[in-house]
């Protein structure tokens, strides 16, 4: 079985200290890869995605955008992982509008 691998934008501030603000809480394995590096375009390649944010690769199986964030708190110690069901009911449409929001907005200067 494949280890879950999640990439994020090397690129986007935001992105790289998420994925090391999870990287400090995890509870099982979660190797977190940049998007643009070898490794990460392969992956990109194998599951045929062309994103720019961030993608979770879990049992073989990739997620892209809210439901690729929302399945990284399931790696995450208990007091984060509490959070998932009240996330994931959250219509997927409504879920991606704001998470399309707020990557529209990372690269934007201050």
């Amino acid at each position: 079985m494949e280890q879950s691998t999640l990439l994020v934008d090397g690129y986007c501030a935001l992105c790289t200290n998420i994925g090391k603000f999870i990287q400090k809480r995890l509870t099982k394995p979660l190797r977190i890869i940049e998007l643009s590096s070898e490794e990460g375009n392969k992956l990109l390649s194998k599951h045929r995605i062309t994103v720019e944010t961030v993608v979770l690769i879990r049992n073989g199986k990739a997620f892209t955008s809210s439901t690729a964030a929302i399945r990284c708190l399931l790696y995450m110690k208990w007091n984060w992982r509490w959070i998932f069901p009240f996330l994931w009911i959250i219509p997927l449409p409504l879920r991606n509008f704001l998470f399309e929001e707020i990557s529209k907005r990372r690269f934007r200067e201050a």
